[in-house]
């Protein structure tokens, strides 16, 4: 059975180098997605040095189980790039999970556009060798461009409707993260990086956890 997750990353209000970890904690995650077997799509608030946040949407059986395993506060110990004489090595982001959306959103089929791409996934049931994998890409009225791609299937065509479906979920759960910061509650969320409690660690710039 397939379960689809919706996280949100966060640097809080922290400067440029809590920014960067969360670039570096969206790369970590994708690489534990992929070693899950566990579809990925991202949407991200864009800042300078890095996302401000993310909205992720995992997708597939194991889903929940990574959605666990992956939240929660992060420490980042590294020398600023950015400023090379603070004194500061310690950065915080967090990982939270997302309420799921009441409903996803409308997208018009004919606004999305779909390209037909090689198979080849991370593993399992993803890795074929036929061109049955999509790529969709589509643009908001506000001109924000959400893509996914999607190779769950042999079926271009059955490809093409998850594909439709995931971006709904993207673009649902990002919506929905927007409207709650309006409401304050997100930000309340962002607020939350508990310091000094880190659930994972990890050290310099190739971001390498600790044991």
């Amino acid at each position: 059975m397939s379960e689809r997750e919706a996280l949100l990353l966060s640097s809080g209000n922290g400067p440029g180098e809590c920014r960067q970890a969360v670039a570096h904690l969206l790369s970590w995650l994708t690489a534990m997605a992929a070693e899950s077997d566990v579809d990925l799509d991202v949407s991200t608030r864009d800042a300078p040095h890095g996302p401000a946040s993310a909205v992720v949407i995992l997708s597939g059986p194991r889903a929940g189980d990574l959605a666990r395993r992956v939240e929660g506060v992060i420490l980042w110990r590294c020398q600023s790039e950015l400023r090379p004489k603070h004194r500061r090595k310690t950065w915080f982001a967090q990982i939270f999970r997302l309420p799921g959306a009441r409903k996803a959103a409308d997208i018009d089929p004919d606004t999305v556009e779909m390209q037909a791409m090689r198979a080849g996934g991370p593993g399992g049931q993803h890795q074929n060798k036929t061109s049955s994998a999509i790529r969709a890409r589509w643009t908001s009225a506000e001109g924000k461009v959400y893509a996914v791609v999607v190779r769950d299937s042999r079926s271009q065509h059955q490809n093409r409707r998850l594909a439709l479906d995931r971006l709904a979920a993207l673009v649902a759960a990002e919506q929905a993260e927007a409207e709650a910061s309006h409401r304050g509650e997100t930000w309340a969320l962002h607020n939350q990086l508990q310091r000094g409690a880190p659930r994972r660690i990890f050290e310099g710039r190739q971001f390498k956890e600790t044991p």
